[in-house]
């Protein structure tokens, strides 16, 4: 495969399914690459570092701001979360379309240093829906989970910056 790969960037609120909805897209295409994320948070049960996300501490996630090493950043309740550069510009020049999992203003970073990438948006079927399922998961205090969810409120206000808007009513369909 020659050429560049596309670049898509996929968001959505804490709890909608964007991993569910990934897991589900990338097994019917084996072209897509999906860039693994660098985090503070501690993993979730089943969580694989360097599968999952890339579980690093505070001061080795400022070292990589400092040295440029991430195409983008945010602190998300508390924590940090970044997208490495290196790794999605050896992907696209391979060919390979990949697809950066990221919040809101990373997606609005992306999208003004490449312009050319695709951004969808997916949405909860409700709000109901949506706190039903971050409760569900069951990782988070209550505390986290209500931030979470005005964050949501936030994050779905900005819909219209998105090229695509996706409703995960059900993974298959989305």
């Amino acid at each position: 495969m020659g050429g560049k790969g596309l670049l898509t960037v996929f968001c959505g609120p804490s709890g909608v399914g964007k991993g569910s909805v990934l897991k589900a897209a990338m097994a019917k295409n084996s072209g897509i690459k999906l860039s693994v994320s660098v985090t503070t948070r501690k993993p979730r049960p089943g969580e694989v570092d360097g599968k999952d996300y890339f579980f690093v501490t505070i001061e080795e996630f400022k070292k990589m701001i400092e040295s440029d090493q991430l195409a983008e950043w945010a602190e998300y309740c508390g924590n940090y979360y970044g997208t490495p550069r290196k790794a999605i510009e050896d992907d696209l020049m391979k060919g390979h379309d990949v697809i950066l999992e990221i919040d809101t203003a990373g997606a609005k970073s992306i999208k003004s240093k490449s312009p050319d990438a695709v951004t969808i948006f997916l949405l909860p079927p409700s709000f109901d829906e949506l706190k039903r399922r971050i409760v569900k998961r069951g990782t988070e205090e209550l505390s986290v989970i209500e931030k979470r969810f005005e964050t949501a409120r936030m994050e779905i206000g900005l819909i219209e910056m998105y090229d695509y808007v996706i409703i995960n009513d059900d993974i298959e369909k989305a």
